[in-house]
């Protein structure tokens, strides 16, 4: 049976497992640990985004690309050119780590919506719908208040935010995974 997935299949697909652990690895850091601060999560997420993104690149140029590969190209580009800033101006992340965040789940977000619209044949195609409401609201939080939350809200959501998404990857990941022969 062939494996049909909105994603496509691809053996790189335990790359993005791992991003997934990372991120839910430091989230929980970030959840537990919320005294480390900005700086920290900043430059933590940023290196985590940077990694996103390469996968992501990967991804969409390998010989079996998934269905929406363009897609895959273009957030990998925005990850990995927000990873960096994140990582690279400690000072700047601090001040606009919400932003880039709720920029980053609400492009999630919108994808995930898009691809339960697409996925047709899919099992489980409601689960991209509930993911993709999720991860709106989650950039809905961000964006609509982030000038305006104590640094403690931004530091619960934000590790919310990477913990879900890490979770998130990781299914994406499983759903990659080839079936076998």
């Amino acid at each position: 049976m062939k494996n049909i997935t909105t994603f496509g299949s691809s053996k790189h697909w335990w790359l993005l497992l791992i991003i997934g652990i990372l991120l839910v690895i430091g989230g929980f850091a970030y959840w537990f640990w919320p005294g480390a601060g900005f700086a920290v999560a900043s430059l933590l997420f940023g290196w985590l985004l940077v990694g996103v993104g390469v996968v992501q690149i990967c991804v969409a140029s390998a010989r079996i690309r998934p269905v929406d590969w363009v897609w895959w190209l273009i957030g990998g580009a925005i990850n990995v050119l927000v990873g960096f800033l994140l990582a690279a101006n400690v000072f700047l992340a601090e001040a606009v780590l919400p932003v880039f965040l709720a920029f980053v789940f609400l492009y999630s977000g919108i994808m995930a919506l898009a691809r339960g619209f697409a996925g047709r044949q899919v099992h489980g195609r409601w689960l991209y719908f509930v993911n993709g409401i999720l991860l709106l609201i989650i950039g809905g939080c961000f964006l609509g208040g982030s000038y305006q939350q104590e640094a403690s809200m931004v530091s619960f959501l934000a590790a919310l935010a990477f913990v879900y998404w890490g979770f998130t990857i990781s299914s994406i990941a499983l759903d990659m995974k080839p079936a076998k022969k």
